[in-house]
C-alpha cells in the first residue's frame, strides 16, 4: 500500500486554502489538533454535541480517549497513544532536525458532531485557531479520528 500511493500523483490546487509556511520547516513551531476527544483525567469529558475543546500540555501522555460510540474501536490507542496524537513523533522530528519545535500545547476535539459543525466553524474552531497563533504555532498536525 505505501509503495504503490507513493507512486500517486499529487494534486495541485490553482486557490489553496492555506498560505505556504513562511519559513524552513526545521524552524518551525509544530502543533497537533486531534479530534479524538482526548483529555486528561483532570478535565471534564466530551459529552454528546460538545463542540468545545480540551488544551493538552506538550508533556501530558496519561490521556483519555473520550469517544463514547460503541462502534468506535479503542484498541489502537490503548496500545499506542501516538496513533491517533503522535506526540513522541513529533519529539523525534524535533530530534532529528526535521522540524524546530513542539509546540507547548496541542488541542482536541470531539469529532463525532453530525449536526453542530457550524458552532465549530464559527465558534470554537477560531478560538483555538487563536491559542494556536498565541503559541507561536506555525504548522498543525491534523488527525481526524
Amino acid at each position: 500500500m505505501r509503495a504503490y500511493s507513493a507512486q500517486q500523483p499529487v494534486p495541485q490546487f490553482d486557490s489553496p486554502a492555506f498560505t505556504p509556511l513562511g519559513k524552513p520547516l526545521p524552524e518551525a513551531r509544530v502543533a497537533i489538533v486531534t479530534s479524538a476527544a482526548l483529555h486528561r483525567p483532570d478535565q471534564d469529558r466530551f459529552a454528546p454535541a460538545d463542540t468545545s475543546f480540551r488544551a493538552l500540555d506538550r508533556a501530558d501522555r496519561d490521556l483519555v480517549l473520550g469517544h463514547w460510540s460503541p462502534n468506535f474501536d479503542h484498541s489502537g490507542f490503548q496500545l499506542d497513544l501516538n496513533v491517533v496524537y503522535p506526540i513522541d513523533r513529533l519529539e523525534e522530528l524535533v530530534a532529528e532536525g526535521v522540524i524546530g519545535d513542539v509546540a507547548p500545547r496541542h488541542f482536541a476535539f470531539a469529532g463525532n458532531q453530525p449536526e453542530t459543525v457550524s458552532e465549530v466553524r464559527l465558534d470554537t474552531g477560531p478560538a483555538c485557531a487563536a491559542e494556536l497563533l498565541a503559541d507561536g504555532v506555525d504548522v498543525v498536525v491534523l488527525t481526524p479520528v
